[in-house]
């Protein structure tokens, strides 16, 4: 049966939802349209009983883009989509964020979403419309899944707030935020804004959840026309006597451990020996007072022995031991009051080479980052479904396993880093200069050093930091902060920079970037339903408060962007040829200007409007390159003196000098000297240089070339002001 319905959003965006056509074999598949973007949605999730240990959901979320999709070739040698890009990367975690929490407790089935653009328009992102058709398809499954979740783009243009804009109406607007919700909550937001209020956010995530509940209602409405059945789900159930017997073993050590200020290599190592003690010391006890008849009558009864099990139990009990701390005595693990700051210190220009550096250090989290300034060529190129644009703008973001104090295999950028750099580069980029302020790509690297809560938030911090000390003139400085929630029933507590363990054991990650003057990035993930919105507000207001007392510490450190450039930043000297001249500079297969970076060690640009750009570490290197591209540009002028040299000699005709590069005249025997001349040789050898005067410029009828006669006597004749000109220099 093929089910399909839309339903209309405003300003023209209607959205299509189609099931039962395509992938019949997947236990749900879903197209969604909007205009010509289409995306096809399926779910497939393993009927195979997860092992007794397996303590985590399988959950695989992808996001394709097809280049067929928009009629259009994929670049490389091979000619077909490899492996995923950052765009397809961040679009799948958007998905992936928002879905995962909502899966009903227990439920650890292998299951894979695939997302695939199979028509774009170009003009319509698919992302948000990916987590539309992933959560519908799951509704239309039999996996046990109740909950619908959607997703959709906020845009404001012009103050009127716009659900789903298209990337041209992106480019008018001052927020582009993702949001991810259920009918009752909002679970995920991740975006960028031009210094928007908190009143503003919070009025922009209302506007968005509003089209949330609706198109939740459709989906519910087509899995109640599908109709399947879910297939039989039921969560192990622990027993009530070792829930009982844990309490008592080890309830009041994790409550004594939970409010001693430790650091956190040494909370740590007390948790484990607490969580090995106790393993030990269950199944030993269990052990005694149950036979295998007892198991053989009553198989749940093995549980009361499974190691893994019994961790699991402990871990809930010291999850709930520190969320009590919190709600009941407002004392978190630290020590710290529920809105303080850990102390921060910040050290500049420590890295010698780099073009701009800082170490940024708040609590146990360290991010040491640096900044690399180069020319176009440097920049990245993007080739996606909605853009083609280069990218002069990047931050990169590392997470070593030993920030952790772990050992691991280091391999390619995983999908949190690659998420986390582009939620620092989001933040960032909104003060970044303009390419006709500041014309160089610039790289941002963070490497985390040490990690305890929101190394993100730190590359925000340090990034802003390093582009300061490098002299980069960015509008305002920008910092940012982690935000987490414990909530049970009506008390709740809101928790500024949070700590791994706090992320780790609470209901929310909440991040948020911005200047004095407003929030320019945010990221959200929920792990329980009903957020209020005035918990939220009083997020985003403790959030402004801990975000200023950032930024007082960061302008302590240095108050605005150094005036100069990094020593051994390149120099970029910018100047405007005629457009018909771009090709004098290049030369015959690129040989001119190789030889003028090969000279000089500079490095050259030209632009499609003749515009030059001269990057350089030094001032002679620059200067040397601008004179030979000036020279090239020069055009002759009639009765100006240069210094040429000659090229070619003919006794009884003259001698041709270059007089400026590429550009050769003759000198006639009888220009060559004041008596006369009989053999040109006698006075004159190829490699000489003259100095000659501009007589006279005409076109040979003939072939039509330009002849260019010179003069060594008239040189002579001239005043004593006139200075002769050198190729190489410039003539106004």
């Amino acid at each position: 049966m093929i089910i399909n319905k839309e339903i209309d959003l405003g300003h023209g965006k209607i959205i299509s939802i189609e099931t039962g056509k395509m992938a019949k074999q997947a236990d749900g598949a879903v197209v969604v349209r909007l205009g010509d973007t289409m995306v096809l949605a399926t779910v497939v999730s393993s009927k195979k009983t997860p092992p007794p240990n397996q303590d985590y959901f399988p959950l695989q979320v992808e996001y394709r883009e097809k280049y067929s999709a928009a009629g259009k070739f994929p670049g490389g040698f091979f000619k077909r989509e490899s492996r995923p890009s950052e765009k397809e990367i961040l679009s799948a975690r958007l998905i992936d964020r928002a879905l995962r929490p909502l899966f009903p407790d227990g439920y650890l089935y292998e299951t894979q979403i695939i997302i695939t653009v199979i028509s774009s328009d170009q003009i319509n992102d698919a992302d948000v419309l990916g987590g539309l058709a992933a959560s519908t398809a799951i509704m239309v499954s039999d996996i046990p899944f109740h909950n619908a979740m959607s997703e959709v783009r906020v845009g404001r243009i012009n103050g009127i707030y716009v659900i789903n804009p298209d990337v041209n109406q992106l480019l008018e607007s001052d927020i582009d935020i993702c949001i991810g919700g259920t009918n009752d909550t909002i679970c995920m937001l991740e975006g960028e804004m031009k210094e928007i209020s908190e009143a503003e956010m919070l009025e922009a995530i209302k506007f968005g959840h509003d089209a949330i509940r609706k198109l939740c209602a459709l989906q519910n409405e087509i899995a109640a026309e599908v109709a399947k059945p879910s297939r039989p789900f039921a969560p192990t159930v622990i027993p009530a006597e070792l829930t009982e017997y844990l309490r008592g073993c080890c309830e009041a050590r994790l409550k004594e451990l939970a409010y001693t200020p430790l650091k956190k290599e040494e909370r740590a190592e007390q948790t484990a020996r607490i969580y090995k003690d106790t393993i030990d010391s269950t199944v030993e006890h269990f052990k005694s007072i149950i036979s295998s008849d007892d198991i053989a009558a009553n198989p749940s009864k093995a549980l009361l022995l499974n190691a893994h099990i019994i961790e699991e139990q402990i871990h809930s009990i010291e999850k709930k031991v520190m969320r009590h701390m919190i709600l009941d005595d407002a004392k978190r693990l630290d020590g710290r009051a529920l809105d303080q700051v850990r102390p921060i210190s910040i050290e500049l220009g420590i890295i010698p080479r780099a073009h701009g550096s800082a170490l940024f250090t708040r609590g146990e989290t360290q991010a040491l980052v640096t900044i690399t300034l180069g020319t176009n060529k440097d920049a990245q190129s993007v080739d996606n479904l909605t853009n083609n644009a280069d990218k002069k703008f990047m931050l990169h973001y590392n997470f070593p396993p030993f920030c952790v104090g772990e050992v691991g295999r280091l391999g390619s950028i995983g999908r949190r880093e690659i998420g986390h750099g582009n939620l620092a580069e989001r933040s960032i980029k909104m003060v970044a200069p303009t390419e006709q302020e500041f014309p160089y790509t610039i790289r941002i690297v963070s490497d985390i050093l040490e990690s305890n809560g929101s190394s993100s938030m730190a590359s925000v911090c340090g990034g802003t930091l390093a582009l300061m000390d490098g002299g980069v003139p960015i509008r305002k400085p920008v910092s940012g902060i982690a935000m987490g929630l414990i909530k049970e029933g009506s008390s709740y507590a809101v928790l500024s920079d949070i700590l791994g363990n706090e992320d780790h054991l609470g209901d929310m990650d909440f991040k948020v970037a911005g200047t004095r003057d407003g929030i320019t990035s945010c990221q959200m993930d929920i792990k329980i339903d009903g957020l209020d919105y005035h918990i939220l507000e009083s997020a985003l207001e403790q959030a402004r408060k801990g975000r200023l007392h950032i930024l007082n510490k960061m302008e302590e450190a240095i108050p605005a962007s150094r005036q100069d450039l990094a020593n051994f930043a390149p120099k970029l000297t910018t100047i405007k040829v005629p457009v018909d001249c771009i090709g004098m500079i290049i030369g015959k297969g690129g040989e001119t200007i190789r030889s003028i970076t090969e000279e000089t060690g500079a490095e050259i640009n030209i632009d499609d409007d003749g515009t030059v750009t001269i990057a350089c570490s030094t001032s002679e290197g620059t200067n040397a390159a601008l004179a030979t591209i000036k020279s090239l540009t020069a055009k002759p002028e009639v009765g100006t003196i240069y210094v040429g040299k000659v090229r070619d000699v003919r006794d009884e005709l003259g001698a041709f000098v270059e007089f400026l590069p590429k550009t050769d005249g003759l000198v006639h025997i009888s220009e060559i000297a004041n008596e006369r001349v009989t053999k040109v040789s006698d006075h004159l050898k190829v490699g000489d240089k003259v100095k000659v005067k501009l007589v006279d410029v005409r076109k040979d009828p003939r072939t039509g070339k330009t002849r260019f006669a010179l003069s060594i006597k008239a040189v002579d004749q001239a005043p004593e002001s006139a200075t002769p000109k050198e190729p190489g220099t410039e003539t106004k």
